[in-house]
């Protein structure tokens, strides 16, 4: 089942990373500025905000199988359009038809292997979920670079059809049959809470997303989407707490601390993890000269930490709990993120390599421990809701890091036009990462602890004490 859902899940995060070295080469290519182009990007990622609450109640009407492999089929066909697109607008609107399927595909993922392990080995369980989001970033930069340096464009989405064939045929085959009972009431879908809360959602990130090009100005095209995705969320907010069922998304998950807890340590780490993805291939490109290729090249090593954390992050979440796991992970981020602060035009990129590597290990065991801790104690239909909130938390963390290690960026930069000039506005943008990072360490104490022993069995019981 883990294998089903990880084929599938590959198509979207191959899709996500690869098109993120291509921006430059789809603006040369359809005569477009970087400004239209850039939504490519965004379009998507709003796609991805408007549809990961419906996860839940799409997943209670239809059932998890069929669901996914509609998902699935949605995504391949947004990337067939995609590669077959004839301008810029057209691309933007096929990229969003793939982030309408993307944003049900990777909540579901979640929640059907935690549904199916039923509350057993919750560390192993998150290790195998974060397979494609471990490997996204080690292939997709380097897998994007190829294809534009050996092919057209337009091979970008090609390569998504593999895995949406692969993984659409294997879902069919061994994913069971969860399609609800004919006779069982059907969910009914909170209309005004999805229209509160994804367009809410959208205009945040959308408002997020155009804070660099404002230089962090109090502009309208930041402020307007900012505080009306605020009143949005905050009057879906208010109307959820109020309900004792039925809502888009149970925020009374929030009473659980495990749950709360879980989702601030995504929020920072989403903030820690998306921020340094923006800052480090500039940082190769802009001061050391690298192209998109070298760039992404350079970044593998973060890549293989983050795989190779997974087993033990894993294991020593599901022996010790994931309050240390994360508090010991958190640390480990700050510190490894300190080098990069000190960092010189002529720094050795051996160093810089080890340290990178030390710091996938640090960040992905401090995105399983977390996104683990959400799911103790909850009840087999709280699980959904679960998913949904770890997911938005995680997401909109890596928008809100992004947005504001850009503007420091910026501003740190200023007129630089030498390396080492623009060494020290990059050595600016770390220190505020590793500040952001350290912020989430004493919150790591608010996760679970050491998971309780499991209680006998009778039958253990009577066989042992018919042996006595």
């Amino acid at each position: 089942m883990a294998i089903t859902l990880i084929v599938g899940a590959l198509a979207v995060v191959f899709d996500t990373t690869v098109v993120s070295v291509a921006i430059n080469d789809l603006a040369r290519e359809l005569n477009s500025p970087l400004s239209t182009i850039q939504w490519v990007s965004t379009g998507y990622l709003l796609a991805v905000f408007v549809t990961i609450p419906l996860a839940g109640w799409s997943q209670s009407r239809l059932g998890g199988r069929r669901l996914w492999t509609a998902a699935l089929g949605v995504f391949l066909l947004g990337s067939i359009l995609s590669a077959l697109a004839w301008d810029a607008a057209g691309l933007i609107a096929f990229r969003i038809l793939q982030g309408l399927a993307g944003g049900i595909m990777m909540p579901l993922m979640a929640t059907l292997l935690m549904q199916a392990a039923q509350g057993r080995n919750i560390g192993k369980v998150m290790a195998i979920i974060t397979v494609p989001t471990a490997l996204g970033p080690i292939l997709g930069p380097v897998l994007g670079g190829l294809i534009l340096h050996l092919a057209d464009w337009r091979w970008l989405f090609f390569v998504n059809l593999p895995f949406c064939v692969v993984g659409g045929l294997l879902a069919w085959r061994n994913l069971p049959d969860d399609r609800p009972p004919a006779d069982r009431p059907r969910a009914r879908l909170d209309v005004v809470g999805l229209l509160l809360l994804c367009p809410g959602f959208a205009a945040l990130l959308y408002g997020l997303s155009q804070v660099e090009g404002s230089a962090g100005r109090a502009d309208a095209t930041v402020l307007i989407p900012l505080i009306g995705g605020l009143a949005l969320v905050g009057g879906f907010t208010a109307r959820s707490l109020t309900r004792t069922s039925g809502a888009l998304v149970n925020l009374r998950l929030f009473r659980h601390r495990a749950v709360a807890s879980s989702a601030t340590l995504l929020f920072l780490g989403g903030i820690s993890l998306f921020g340094s993805m923006t800052l480090l291939p500039l940082y190769f490109q802009q001061v050391r000269g690298e192209d998109a290729l070298g760039a992404g090249l350079l970044l593998i090593p973060q890549g293989v930490g983050a795989l190779l954390a997974r087993g033990l992050a894993g294991k020593y979440t599901d022996r010790l709990g994931p309050r240390g796991v994360a508090f010991a992970a958190f640390a480990f981020v700050a510190a490894t993120t300190v080098p990069f602060a000190f960092v010189t035009a002529g720094t050795s990129e051996v160093l810089l390599m080890a340290a990178l590597f030390v710091r996938g290990i640090a960040l992905g065991a401090a995105m399983i421990a977390p996104m683990g801790a959400a799911y103790v104690g909850l009840e087999h239909e709280e699980i959904p809701d679960a998913g949904i909130i770890t997911r938005i938390a995680q997401q909109l963390g890596g928008a809100v890091g992004i947005a504001v290690l850009a503007v420091i960026l910026q501003h740190s930069t200023g007129d630089a036009r030498t390396p080492s000039a623009l060494a020290d506005g990059f050595g600016t943008a770390f220190w505020w990462s590793v500040a952001f990072t350290s912020a989430a360490v004493p919150l790591c104490l608010l996760l679970p602890g050491l998971p309780e022993p499991a209680a006998p069995d009778d039958a253990a019981e009577a066989e042992a004490a018919a042996k006595v």
